[in-house]
């Protein structure tokens, strides 16, 4: 099965598309959408909607992860990454690409054991579990990252096994 993972951002989307049979992962392609931060936000939402749009209709993925907002101190940033995430979430429906969201914390623990990873070590991890991917931004490596975690966790619930119980022991 072919599955994108998102890392939205306004600043930076991270997007990875990878290809899931038999619990085997392989990367097939990883980018980065920027929209230059001087134009209005609604253009800004524009192009990601557009080039997400265009990874779609390349590589016909048939489910996306979507990493979940990290709320900070600053309202407004959260606000705004939320529009890039809903952005990003309408493009996959408009495809009837059924999107699954993930917590930080759960993609990080999925791929690195804990939920507090650094960003390095998820990096790392993907790499590991994707040879030759070529991963030129951190915002890729969190796209593949979302990818595997939605992999890991998928595979679990076919095969019946809760994930968070495992965790738990």
């Amino acid at each position: 099965m072919r599955l994108l993972g998102l890392d939205p951002g306004l600043r930076h989307t991270g997007w990875g598309i990878i290809n899931t049979k038999d619990e085997k992962i392989k990367w097939v392609a990883s980018g980065s959408i920027s929209p230059k931060s001087s134009l209005p936000l609604s253009i800004r939402l524009k192009e990601i909607h557009i080039e997400i749009n265009k990874v779609i209709k390349e590589y016909s993925p048939k489910t996306a992860a979507v990493e979940e907002v990290f709320v900070n101190m600053n309202g407004q940033s959260t606000l705004k990454l939320g529009m890039a995430r809903g952005a990003a979430i309408t493009t996959c429906s408009i495809h009837n690409i059924q999107v699954f969201e993930y917590a930080p914390t759960r993609v990080k623990q999925s791929l690195t054991g804990s939920g507090r990873a650094l960003k390095e070590q998820v990096k790392s991890m993907v790499k590991i579990l994707l040879p030759g991917c070529k991963i030129e931004s951190e915002d890729e490596s969190d796209a593949l990252a979302v990818a595997i975690c939605h992999t890991f966790f998928s595979q679990s619930k076919i095969n019946n096994i809760d994930i968070g119980k495992i965790n738990d022991c």
